[in-house]
């Protein structure tokens, strides 16, 4: 098989990692998206003291629920690559009854249950109900009387990240709008709109809501009101009026939601490719930014869709389609197959191009053409294929596209520049160091992957070594922090977090250097909960805008995106790190921590720019393709859009010399070394 070489399971797996990174901004944690409707017209009345109340008619029915088990269906492929600690909550909905997004969920209160992960990647849950839960007691009836309420919650999926087994609110607050026994609709302020609930009765005299009522809202002052049995109670909300029932042992599968994949895979290529094209054109956030005419975007694949005839065609088509738009986050699967045949062939060359316009090699692969040919470390690349290199690498169209700014896809075209189809040859110009004349000679692509593993700054990242790492740097005796992803396990880097910032506070570290150059994102509300540590007071950072199927326009969420202040604060100055290969939550981190002066960022580079939101623009294909689009936009709070196009701008900007490409010093940490001795005198 032509796809068999071993280095193509490699890039399989790293563009598989990169998509998921990419597509975990803030998404993939269990908690509701952050968007709450006003309080119900009759807000109902809470009991602080729970566990005040004395069941009378508790355990009357045989039937009484006591074990509950389910399936945790998930549909996106990078659901399990996060998962840390999974749990079941049995989730006290008062933060939704109150419309409260940012509800805590009271310690004492929470009841937790197993989650098994089986072999076929399968999840399954088990939770035990305690006699007597010690929930937020509300009533619910909206009948004037103040009586003593129930116990409501819904059985939801959850992944510690923060502090002990338990959540905290850095953990998340509200309610959940994924993985979970209820339906929300996210077109509505995640409103519960079915699903299952489970409710807690401390008698047979409390009234619950039978229906939605006229305004299609769950607990508010027109909701038809009937008695419910004392313990608890099965509510089933997909049919009116509500099916209320007990069972010892119900099986409850909870519901993935808004984050689930829209599957298209049994859809003919032209069908699949409609549908798609229907609702990615809508929710996509850019389009204006962008200046995306969608209707020619259409004119000019459709037909090429319609016409494939094999899984390769209609690949290829969809591919082209992506790269039309300029955007980092959309995202096609990858295809060995095509990648060999255009792309699978090299000379062992790895380059780069310097500040002054020169291009350069910083390493040849031995035994590869270029080696034998005679090619060295250093040696200036004059022309390609006829033209000055400049221009060549211009015309480049690098496979791992699209991308959000110049600055990244100029970074990509130097590296594809040398990709080309297994035993193409190509007439060069180059001049090695320290020989007074240039040579011209023709290579010829053999098939050879290494140097494409050393010009991709994603696999100089061991394997083996912890997301976020921490050390002084000897000769300065600052602090030092690379962090590779926001994707990984949370939990683990929670922990190596607050460590690190720890001991920087308890050894007084003048001042803190974080790597993020080779980051590909991943989750929005950590990346927050890093910068946390950093500020004593709260800041607003971004608001977030999605399409709205009912309205027919983007609208903002309620809550905007904040950096609350940690359990640890560091006061010390901070230079932040940054190249084209910080993407999507990593740029969100950056510009985090630079908010009022805090930080200044360094490169040689701006960052990607590349910031939409994800989850739910997922997609499955015919041909076992996948696609992201972006669904959701980030504007700063005077309604500016927030880094997609430009990136996080640089304060410091270090030029790209021969001693930096070749890695002969690494000038960016320099300059930040230098830059923070100043700050620190």
């Amino acid at each position: 098989m032509k796809n068999s070489h071993p280095f193509i399971k490699v890039i399989s797996l790293f563009i598989f990692t990169s998509l998921a990174c990419q597509s975990l901004t803030g998404v993939l944690q269990p908690t509701a998206s952050p968007t709450l409707t006003p309080p119900p017209t009759f807000p109902p009345t809470f009991q602080p003291s729970p566990t005040t109340i004395q069941p009378t008619e508790v355990g009357v029915d045989p039937n009484e629920p006591v074990f509950i088990t389910g399936e945790i269906p998930y549909t996106s492929p990078f659901f399990l690559n996060t998962i840390s600690e999974p749990f079941v909550l049995l989730e006290d909905e008062a933060g939704f009854i109150q419309r409260n997004q940012e509800f805590e969920f009271p310690l004492e209160g929470q009841v937790i249950g197993a989650v098994a992960v089986h072999e076929d990647k399968t999840l399954t849950y088990s939770l035990s109900l305690p006699a007597l839960p010690q929930g937020t007691q509300v009533d619910v009836d909206n009948n004037g009387n103040k009586d003593t309420g129930v116990q409501v919650f819904a059985i939801a999926y959850w992944s510690n990240t923060w502090g002990g087994p338990f959540l905290e609110p850095r953990d998340g607050t509200g309610w959940s709008t994924a993985y979970v026994s209820t339906i929300t609709d996210p077109d509505r302020d995640n409103e519960i709109s079915g699903g299952i609930l489970l409710v807690w009765a401390p008698d047979g005299e409390q009234g619950f809501p039978t229906g939605f009522g006229d305004d299609k809202k769950l607990f508010t002052a027109d909701d038809p009101i009937a008695p419910i049995p004392a313990g608890y109670n099965i509510v089933d909300l997909n049919q009116e009026p509500f099916k209320i029932t007990k069972e010892a042992k119900p099986d409850i599968m909870l519901n993935e939601g808004e984050v689930a994949v829209t599957d298209l895979s049994k859809l003919s290529y032209k069908d699949a490719f409609e549908a798609l094209f229907n609702k990615a054109s809508q929710e996509y956030p850019f389009t204006k930014e962008k200046g995306i005419n969608w209707k020619a975007l259409h004119d000019e694949f459709a037909p090429r869709i319609a016409s494939a005839r094999n899984a390769e065609d209609f690949y290829r088509a969809m591919r082209d389609f992506t790269y039309a738009i300029p955007d980092a986050h959309v995202g096609l699967s990858f295809n060995a197959d095509v990648f060999f045949e255009e792309s699978g062939g090299s000379f062992g060359l790895v380059l780069a191009e310097l500040s002054d316009g020169r291009v350069i090699v910083t390493k040849v692969i031995p035994d590869t053409p270029a080696s034998q040919e005679g090619i060295q470390t250093g040696a200036e690349i004059i022309t390609w294929d006829g033209l000055p290199v400049g221009e060549a690498i211009s015309q480049v169209n690098p496979y791992f596209g699209p991308f959000s700014s110049e600055q990244q896809k100029r970074l990509e075209q130097v590296i594809f520049l040398t990709r080309l189809p297994p035993d193409t040859k190509i007439p060069i110009e180059y001049k090695n160091p320290g020989e007074p004349q240039p040579k011209e000679v023709t290579l010829q692509a053999a098939v050879e992957y290494p140097s494409l593993f050393e010009a991709l700054p994603d696999f100089s990242i061991d394997q083996l070594a912890p997301p976020d790492e921490g050390k002084i740097l000897e000769d300065s005796g600052l602090g030092y922090i690379r962090i590779t992803t926001f994707s990984e396990d949370y939990n683990l880097m929670a922990h190596l977090w607050d460590r690190f910032i720890g001991e920087l506070v308890d050894n007084q570290i003048p001042g803190l250097i974080i790597d993020l150059r080779v980051n590909s994102g991943g989750s929005g509300g950590l990346a927050l909960d890093f910068a946390g540590y950093f500020f004593d007071n709260e800041i607003t950072v971004s608001r977030s805008a999605y399409y709205n199927e009912v309205t027919g326009k983007f609208e903002y969420t309620d809550y905007p995106a904040r950096i609350k202040p940690g359990p640890k604060l560091y006061k010390g100055p901070i230079a932040v790190l940054v190249s084209p290969y910080c993407i999507s939550a990593c740029e969100g981190f950056a510009n985090a921590i630079t908010q009022e002066g805090r930080s200044m960022i360094v490169g040689h580079y701006p960052t990607a720019g590349a910031y939409g939101e994800v989850g739910r623009g997922q997609y499955k294909l015919p041909g076992d393709l996948s696609l992201q689009f972006p669904t959701g936009r980030s504007e700063t709070p005077d309604g500016k859009l927030l880094i997609e196009g430009k990136g996080v701008p640089l304060d410091i900007t270090v030029p790209v010399t021969e001693e930096s490409a070749t890695g002969r010093v690494d000038t960016v940490l320099q300059a930040a070394i230098e830059a923070l001795a100043q700050k620190i005198k």
